[in-house]
């Protein structure tokens, strides 16, 4: 059966990135909603994800003669229009049937990094040519055969991606539950990796089961590094001493996620994790953040909390539902300039001085209540 799903492209009228899930819910097939808005197990971490931002608070400053405060950065010697990055999603085209395409343009014409999954549903060609020269990275599920590995590596810095980022934490899927109740199979290819799947593969984590490398070392890191030549970010480290180690193997950045609470249930929301992360990195690598992004404030307080880069998945994805390429770039307009609005009544004229913000342990109760209808999968 052929999958169908939205093919909107135009403009989407909505008061804030939270309401996109539920309108979003209303034009991607039921499984693949679920698969994109799920998380594992009783979804506990992926709640606690955006529960956590409210454990810092942010602290209003006046009389500092902020007016228009910018939010533009130079990064790796390219300058962006604001430290929001694209986070590394799979198969765009199970909320558009532009895909990869339509995600790419958008980033694009927002001007800031795109970074393209493994498991894109758009081959590294056509999505290169809708960035538009727009710096790009590529994350990288680590094969267990180094052929592999090498062929894609090539492939990945003959398009010229600026960067490989190592997903460390998915080296089997989570405890997807919302997908078994649906009965959930993945409906459409990955051509960056489709050659490489075992015969008859249907699921997305059965190439991570049969084909990725699940007992990773820092050994790869190194052998990724030296092999193409490129920056390595590390994706996944949420302590200290992770983070540690993957310095130590030669990593260029480490990227703090939990991969939007997908993987393993009952752990540390990320911005919690972000915070012992960057006391131990102390500013000697780039750190980029994910998971749970939902407001201005929550990139602010990550900017604040040591993040160099903020990246955004569900957020972008649910506006390409909605809007193809024109919702990818309003959903990043959106939240830049609910920063911007933050940024003057913190007193923060630039990304540099929130970056020198302290912010102020909350001590009261910082639950806010949750729409049971957001997490209603089934």
């Amino acid at each position: 059966m052929t999958y169908r799903t939205s093919t909107a492209e135009g403009p989407i009228d909505f008061v804030n990135v939270l309401d996109l899930e539920k309108m979003a819910q209303s034009v991607i097939p039921k499984g693949a909603f679920g698969y994109i808005a799920s998380g594992a197990g009783d979804t506990f971490t992926l709640r606690e994800n955006i529960r956590s931002f409210n454990h810092k608070l942010i602290i209003p400053q006046v009389l500092r003669g902020v007016e228009n405060p910018t939010t533009d950065v130079v990064f790796d010697g390219d300058t962006l229009t604001s430290p929001i990055i694209m986070a590394p999603v799979a198969a765009h085209k199970l909320a558009n049937e532009q895909a990869e395409v339509a995600s790419a343009k958008g980033v694009s014409e927002f001007g800031t990094i795109y970074t393209t999954s493994s498991y894109a549903t758009t081959d590294l060609p056509e999505i290169s040519q809708a960035l538009n020269g727009t710096p790009h990275w590529f994350q990288f599920y680590y094969s267990k055969d180094d052929g592999i590995n090498r062929n894609i590596m090539d492939r990945v810095k003959a398009e010229g991606y600026k960067a490989i980022v190592l997903t460390a934490d998915a080296t089997v899927g989570g405890n997807r539950e919302v997908d078994k109740r649906n009965g959930f199979v993945f409906p459409v290819n990955m051509p960056i990796v489709q050659e490489y799947l075992p015969e008859g593969v249907g699921k997305t984590m059965d190439y991570v089961y049969k084909s990725a490398k699940q007992a990773l070392t820092p050994k790869d890191i190194e052998y990724i590094a030296q092999y193409s030549g490129l920056p390595v970010y590390v994706k996944g480290p949420q302590s200290a001493e992770d983070a540690l180690i993957s310095m130590e193997a030669g990593a260029t950045g480490i990227w703090v996620t939990n991969h939007g609470g997908r993987q393993l249930d009952g752990g540390p929301a990320a911005f919690d994790s972000l915070q012992e992360v960057a006391e131990a990195v102390a500013g000697r690598v780039p750190i980029v953040f994910d998971s749970g992004v939902r407001r201005g404030q929550h990139i602010f307080k990550a900017l604040a909390s040591g993040a160099d880069l903020v990246a955004l998945g569900r957020p972008a994805i649910y506006g390409l539902a909605l809007g193809g390429s024109h919702g990818v770039r309003q959903v990043f307009e959106h939240l830049n300039n609910e920063l911007k609005m933050v940024m003057q009544l913190a007193g923060t004229q630039t990304i540099a001085d929130i970056k020198k913000t302290k912010l102020r342990d909350n001590k009261y109760d910082s639950s806010f209540p949750f729409d049971p209808d957001t997490l209603n999968l089934v």
